[in-house]
């Protein structure tokens, strides 16, 4: 089995929840995944705390079977998280899941967006390059939100009196989970204003994504506001999960606990 990487759908240090068919975080702290992992002939669970505090208490349970015959087509399932810090350049895409090659199947993409500019952040396209695919995506969508379910920048409407509102939501297959703007951990004793944190989630178990010899996500930073449409250069975080027909290593570290601290 392959060592994989991979997260709860919480950004920011911070938890919310969600209730969705693979993974459901319920009510912040029980943490539960229903994602199947097959093995072969062997399999191992580590956790793992970088955190600087004692952690007082950890309960878990594991379940499996033993002895299932898979087909010879059963697939791996692997995670993949990165981050792109504010640092690609304005007119770079966020890489979400960086070239992997085999047959496989795309499951599901998690996102944890800090805006660094003012105005709307959400109408950049995830886009999906399988089988040789390059300069145009073989699979795109008509911005983050929508890809995730949402519209109009999931605010209760689109005016600028009063201020809009936006809404957060959880389903079976996808989710906008968390708004904040303010920070809540009391780390430290200076004033809270923080720069806008976003989470979302979206499974593809209702439309899953084939690939038979490699596949390439990216995300791009694209903005609107009364001018248009401009490109941005945001913190984005993400969870890549997949299904490959053989363990493979990929590229992309989860890093140190000091690479993923938030903003």
């Amino acid at each position: 089995m392959h060592r994989s990487e991979t997260s709860s759908l919480c950004g920011g240090a911070v938890s919310s929840r969600v209730e969705s068919a693979p993974i459901v975080v319920a009510p912040n702290s029980g943490f539960n995944a229903f994602i199947s992992m097959p093995f072969r002939t062997r399999a191992r669970i580590v956790i793992e705390s970088q955190h600087p505090d004692t952690v007082k208490g950890f309960f878990y349970q594991v379940d499996c079977t033993t002895g299932d015959e898979l087909s010879e087509d059963m697939g791996y399932f692997h995670a993949q998280w990165r981050r792109s810090n504010g640092d690609v350049g304005k007119g770079n895409d966020h890489v979400v899941l960086d070239t992997v090659r085999g047959r496989g199947v795309y499951l599901g993409s998690f996102f944890s967006v800090t805006s660094l500019e003012r105005y709307w952040w959400g109408e950049g396209e995830i886009k999906f390059f399988t089988d040789g695919d390059q300069q145009w995506p073989s699979l795109t969508s008509t911005g983050l939100e929508d890809y995730v379910g949402g519209s109009w920048a999931f605010q209760d409407g689109l005016q600028k009196d009063p201020e809009p509102v936006p809404g957060t939501y959880s389903s079976h297959s996808f989710g906008f989970t968390r708004v904040a703007t303010k920070e809540t951990t009391k780390f430290s004793n200076y004033e809270r204003a923080m720069p806008p944190q976003f989470d979302m989630y979206r499974w593809h178990m209702l439309d899953p994504i084939h690939f038979a010899d490699d596949l390439r996500v990216t995300q791009q930073m694209i903005g609107d506001w009364d001018n248009g449409l401009f490109e941005r250069n945001d913190d984005i975080a993400s969870v890549a999960y997949w299904y490959l027909d053989h363990p493979t290593g990929v590229d992309g570290q989860i890093g140190t606990a000091k690479d993923r601290r938030p903003r």
